[in-house]
């Protein structure tokens, strides 16, 4: 296949993002001392080069907050330079009671298409970065992603297998916005109740027709590049939302940790083995083409 759509990658500077900076922080994906270090477009262009890949999706990285602006004016200017990435997923705070000044400010870069603030949550501090598991539920978050809406954005919604009703009724509640599912809802618990709860929660979240689910980041928990976990989480994704309800992201430079960007690729090819042409071409690009709007 070719012609493939990274819909999950990042780039960044080290300077700006708190957490590779100062001391050693705890991160979900274990030790990062080999990205602990500027990741530039030209890295990752590198990186996808012989791949096929024709596209891609920034999903913001978590600068300091008051920099959320910053962050999308310089990825604007890469992909001026550069024609890499396509498409900009910014971050705004939407706790406050009014994030359309925010939504604004994000207005002005042409590249933006949506908005993430992560809110997973587990009782697992390392885990936790949502200060409360029912955030989702919060009256301020609902009513800022409805207003996404009025700006023609999606939301990249993060959560674990505990939260997803409570996710899947915040999808109700606003049924003109896209969720794209980040990591096709962060399979932790591997144990078969950890797999059940995950499968009924994506079940719900399934049941919703705005909700799609990206196939990113799920050498996360096990800290590898697993063909046959990707192929497990993969063909049951796309057995409850459809392929085209699914979208490949690479989730480098994280995945880079463990894997390469070859080998990466090979073991989603290997997962989508069996799927008709065109069921591959939509989990590959042409999903992430419709809901990124990409040109």
């Amino acid at each position: 296949m070719s012609g493939y759509v990274d819909a999950h990658h990042h780039i960044w500077r080290q300077a700006d993002l708190p957490w590779l900076v100062g001391p050693m922080q705890p991160r979900i994906f274990g030790p990062y001392e080999p990205i602990r270090r500027d990741y530039p477009i030209e890295e990752y262009l590198a990186d996808v080069a012989g791949n096929g890949v024709t596209q891609s999706v920034y999903v913001q990285t978590n600068w300091a907050k008051d920099g959320f602006e910053d962050e999308a004016a310089w990825v604007q200017r890469t992909a001026d330079e550069h024609g890499f990435p396509h498409a900009i997923v910014a971050y705004a705070d939407l706790a406050v009671d009014d994030a359309r000044p925010q939504f604004d400010r994000l207005a002005r870069y042409p590249l933006v298409r949506g908005v993430r603030m992560q809110l997973h949550w587990h009782d697992n501090p390392l885990y936790r970065f949502a200060s409360a598991p029912d955030v989702c539920n919060a009256p301020k978050i609902r009513a800022n992603i409805a207003r996404l809406a009025d700006y023609g954005w999606s939301f990249d919604l993060q959560v674990f297998a505990g939260q997803m009703d409570g996710a899947a009724a915040l999808a109700e509640s606003c049924p003109t916005v896209t969720f794209i599912l980040q990591h096709a809802g962060m399979l932790e618990d591997l144990s078969p109740a950890g797999r059940e709860q995950w499968r009924a929660g994506m079940q719900r979240l399934a049941a919703c027709r705005n909700v799609v689910s990206k196939l990113s980041g799920l050498g996360t928990f096990i800290r590898r590049n697993d063909p046959v976990h990707v192929a497990a989480v993969v063909r049951e994704t796309i057995a409850m939302f459809g392929a085209e309800r699914c979208l490949f992201g690479s989730n480098f430079p994280i995945e880079k940790l463990w894997t390469d960007y070859c080998a990466l690729v090979a073991a989603y090819e290997d997962a989508l083995h069996g799927l008709d042409k065109h069921a591959q071409a939509q989990v590959m690009g042409e999903t992430a083409r419709q809901v990124y709007r990409l040109r």
